[in-house]
């Protein structure tokens, strides 16, 4: 498996594929003549979805998972469509040279990758497996003269997680579909992350806060000028209570601590200004901080999160770029570990740039964190046996990318200079008040007289660690036993504890790679999914659970407990990891996942196995899934189109019902909140007369999404006959609008007139983003809401004649960046921005940035990849169009061979060719 090759002689002619279009053109520069390198553009094949499946494996063993869990878990694989011209250009390419090398990414999913290319393009050249971790002329002379085989272990991981995810999401996800909502979806990791983001807020919700006093006051040292601030920690010898002296439901957890109503902390306050208080003790103690180790891919995550406000998606979307373009090394690792020479290289970094005296004696070594191949690598670092400082870098980078460096350098360097240091001096003061009760206040303070690192790098905090330790440097007052001191000032405070704070991106990723759930490389993908999902939505920097969630952990919950319990998620982990290390039989452990055979530890739903797990699930009352109680009778139920919170009608009556808004999250919907809710909907219709044309009752409502107007049909009109309806503009209120106001908002879109030029109507309208002109398919945004009744045919086509304008005043026409010329169609390449967000285009092709794609980040081979994705789509087919059977190509294979489970290295290896691997 780990044979070493050297590469062939001059002269030879060598393909060398890679992952992407960026990193093609970052190696190729440094290989030069003899070499031609192209990109797989990601992966070339995967499972199909089963109605994908050729009509003639569709009722096989194939059928319902695109794998043969009968005949040792077999995937079937396909050429993804927007791949087929690829792979022919790779085919074409092959024809023409000596030696193939696959570059592809040194992870799981990069050896997996490098395998399907060996499996379609079958060379029938010598294949080398080239390796590296950054992309420097250095590190790729070194990579392209020293070579391995595929390493089949990876691949086996790589390839057991797919069909696990497949198998996972393909029984669990239609029981979501039948008693939840249609469309969702359930992952083995995805899932978990949800559940521990709901059980937060079920925590929030069940938290009662705790009201506690305590006062602060400012002293000085009796005749001098600096003063500091104190606070009240001892009355007679016991302990002031704090906000840690409290548990989640407002109660005292000790027997041992004080805790102070608002008369006893004013009282001694008051006497705390009249009182002789003098110094008790100081006690002095050294202060050392010693440097974070080199960036992970959570802690990278972490720290863009909290330092530089990127999600998870953007921060990795970035470091991808700068390890493309060999300004950092590989950014999925979970290894602290540096090379010889990057240590040297941050040491002499850090010698010239802060002087000798920050570089401590001997290198400091860092412990790997991980025993897995998947991680096997570097940490991130600056790419280079010696690194770029980010001056040296500011000319090639901005924005995003110029910022993820420079935390990456300054964490790398950080992590080999010395310790801060200086010291910590805690002083407590006491003093006896009028009202007889001894005092004792407590002030400590940190002097930092070496820096050391910290010149370089501080590490982020979060909120939480934040609110415990108020940080920094606070000089006080040298002082000594029974020195007296002036009080300046003292006052009572009250304060209130806080509920345990909601996950951000950063926390989430850190608490994940605590319990083990998930790996480096899926963590920024997880959080974006249950996003995506809808599942979640942030808040700031928050993550909020939405009420969907509810239900879907609820049912997990119940009827798939070990799926989603975090011991077994994290124990499923590390098999997978010893699945790559080759300690672990692929197929045996997925048989026991999914079949139920024995496993050690497994627990009664992994002896039982998926299949019968979901085959015996019975009945799943799915009104009760849907449904949280919050008190007081009143229930939140998850309905089709959204929350809505339910109370039992008087006497018997139809339940009262009212749509929860978007804006209130699950903690903060009390059942004070609800009746408000419940109030406003079922109280707030207001009958506002009868419209004289039609005879129908019109009334004014609150929904889900505003107040708005509308018209109640009689019994019998017509059947499908709906009613019209408009939102208020933002200038009415629900209380006082008139039936005239709601008859003109029901009139809309109003005729304006007829361009003269065109012969097209032009009508003023109420829309999503305020009010508008419209013309044929051309949209012009008004002034006010005013505008849309009284504007003139004259104006708006004053208003036609002007440059087409989009939201915020800007000139539609002017991109809001230009990437360069896409090598398809030859075309400038731009950023726009629409409708629906910011888009790529080319002129003729548009395509919509995805969620992990911003408008300063995306790259022009980012964009080149989108609209190539959307050529291979073809155009959008209309709403109600038949679907024409697609033709059948060769990359729809006849079934894999099934092999026997106990498979030799050697049938696998790089230089085959015609791998006997169950595909």
């Amino acid at each position: 498996m780990a044979s070493t090759q050297k590469a062939a002689s001059p002269g030879v002619r060598r393909l060398v594929i890679v992952e992407s279009p960026a990193k093609a053109r970052t190696i190729a520069g440094y290989l030069g003549d003899g070499y031609e390198v192209e990109a797989s553009v990601g992966h070339i094949r995967d499972l199909p979805q089963p109605s994908e499946l050729p009509a003639e494996l569709k009722k096989g063993p194939l059928g319902k998972f695109a794998v043969d869990v009968e005949h040792d878990f077999a995937p079937y694989y396909v050429v993804n469509p927007d791949k087929r011209k690829k792979v022919a250009e790779l085919r074409r390419a092959l024809k023409d040279v000596d030696e193939l090398y696959l570059a592809t990414d040194e992870d799981r999913e990069g050896e997996a990758i490098a395998w399907h290319l060996l499996e379609e393009l079958k060379p029938k050249v010598p294949v080398r497996r080239m390796v590296f971790h950054e992309i420097t002329r250095e590190a790729i002379q070194r990579a392209i003269e020293t070579t391995r085989d595929i390493d089949t272990r990876l691949v086996d991981a790589q390839e057991t997680r797919r069909i696990l995810d497949r198998l996972y999401g393909y029984e669990v996800s239609p029981v979501l579909w039948r008693k939840v909502r249609q469309g969702l979806s359930a992952g083995r990791v995805q899932s978990v992350a949800t559940r521990m983001v709901v059980e937060r807020e079920r925590e929030r919700m069940a938290f009662r806060a705790a009201e506690y006093w305590d006062v602060e006051a400012e002293l000085r040292p009796h005749g001098e000028q600096s003063a500091f601030t104190a606070r009240l920690v001892a009355v007679d010898g016991s302990r002031v209570a704090t906000g840690r002296d409290y548990d989640d439901l407002g109660r005292l957890r000790s027997r041992d601590v004080v805790a102070l109503d608002e008369e006893v902390a004013t009282r001694i306050a008051t006497g705390l200004r009249q009182a002789p208080v003098a110094v008790r003790s100081v006690e002095t103690k050294p202060y050392t901080r010693r440097p974070a180790a080199p960036f992970t891919t959570s802690t990278l995550q972490q720290d863009a999160s909290r330092k530089l406000r990127l999600s998870a998606r953007d921060a990795m979307r970035v470091a991808q770029s700068l390890y493309e373009n060999g300004y950092i090394t590989y950014m999925r690792t979970d290894s602290t570990v540096l090379s010889d020479q990057a240590v040297r290289a941050a040491r002499h970094q850090a010698a010239e740039l802060y002087g000798p005296e920050f570089v401590p004696d001997r290198p400091r070594v860092y412990a790997g964190r991980s025993k897995n191949a998947q991680e096997a690598h570097e940490a991130i670092r600056p790419a280079g046996d010696t690194f770029r400082t980010p001056a040296q870098v500011a000319g090639a980078l901005s924005g995003n990318e110029f910022r993820l460096y420079e935390l990456i350098w300054q964490r790398t360097v950080a992590s080999q200079m010395a310790d801060a240091r200086g010291s910590t001096a805690t002083v407590r003061l006491g003093g006896r008040v009028a009202s007889g009760e001894d005092v004792e206040l407590s002030v400590s303070g940190t002097v930092i007289t070496f820096r050391g690192f910290l010149a370089a790098y501080e590490e982020g905090r979060d909120e939480e660690r934040e609110a415990e330790d108020d940080g920094g440097e606070r000089r006080l007052p040298e002082m000594e036993r029974g020195q007296a001191l002036d009080v300046l000032r003292a006052e009572p405070e009250s304060h209130r504890t806080s509920p345990p704070p909601r996950y951000t991106e950063a926390s989430l990723v850190k608490a994940m790679e605590e319990k083990g759930i998930g790996r480096p490389s899926t963590y920024a993908a997880t959080i974006a999914t249950i996003s995506d999902r809808g599942y979640v939505r942030h808040r700031g920097s928050a993550l909020v659970p939405t009420w969907l969630a509810f239900a879907v952990t609820r049912l997990l919950e119940e009827h798939f407990g070990r799926l989603v319990d975090y011991d077994f998620t994290a124990a499923m982990e590390s098999d997978l990891d010893r699945i790559a290390a080759g300690e672990e039989e692929r197929v045996s452990w997925l048989a026991r996942f999914y079949f139920g055979q024995s496993s050690e530890g497994g627990g009664e739903d992994a002896a039982q196995g998926l299949r019968r797990l979901v085959e015996g699930l019975g009945e799943i009352d799915a009104r009760d899934i849907n449904s949280v109680p919050i008190g007081d009778g009143i229930v939140v139920r998850v309905g089709r189109y959204g929350p809505y919170v339910e109370v039992p009608g008087e006497d018997g009556g139809e339940p009262l019902r009212a749509g929860v808004p978007d804006d209130v999250a699950p903690d903060e919907l009390t059942p004070e909140k609800a009746r408000e809710l419940l109030a406003a909907q079922n109280d707030g219709e207001r009958e506002l007369g009868t419209d004289p044309e039609t005879g129908h009752l019109v009334v004014a409502r609150s929904g889900r999404y505003g107040p708005y107007v509308t018209e109640v049909l009689p019994d019998d009109a017509p059947k499908g006959s709906k009613p019209r309806t408009a939102s208020l503009l933002r200038s009415m209120q629900l209380e006082t609008v008139t039936l005239d106001d709601a008859l003109r908002l029901l009139s809309l879109p109003r005729v304006v007139g007829t361009d003269p030029e065109s012969g097209e109507e032009i009508t003023a309208q109420n829309g999503r983003y305020g009010p508008y002109l419209r013309k044929g398919t051309d949209s012009r945004s008004l002034d006010s809401e005013e505008q849309i009744f009284d504007i003139t045919l004259e104006e708006a086509l004053a208003i036609y004649a002007q440059p087409k304008r989009g939201r915020g005043g800007r000139t539609a026409a002017a991109p809001l960046r230009e990437l360069g010329e896409d090598p398809e169609s030859g075309r400038p390449v731009v950023v726009k921005e629409g409708r629906f967000g910011p888009y790529v285009t080319d002129g003729e092709t548009n395509a919509t940035l995805r969620t992990e794609d911003s408008v300063e980040s995306v790259t022009l081979e980012r964009a080149v990849e989108l609209l190539a994705e959307k050529r291979a789509k073809g155009p959008a087919r209309k709403r109600g169009a038949k679907k024409t059977p697609a033709k059948k190509t060769a990359a729809k294979k006849t079934a894999a061979k099934k092999t026997p489970a106990k498979k030799t290295a050697a049938a696998r290896t790089a230089g085959s060719g015609n791998s006997s691997r169950a595909s």
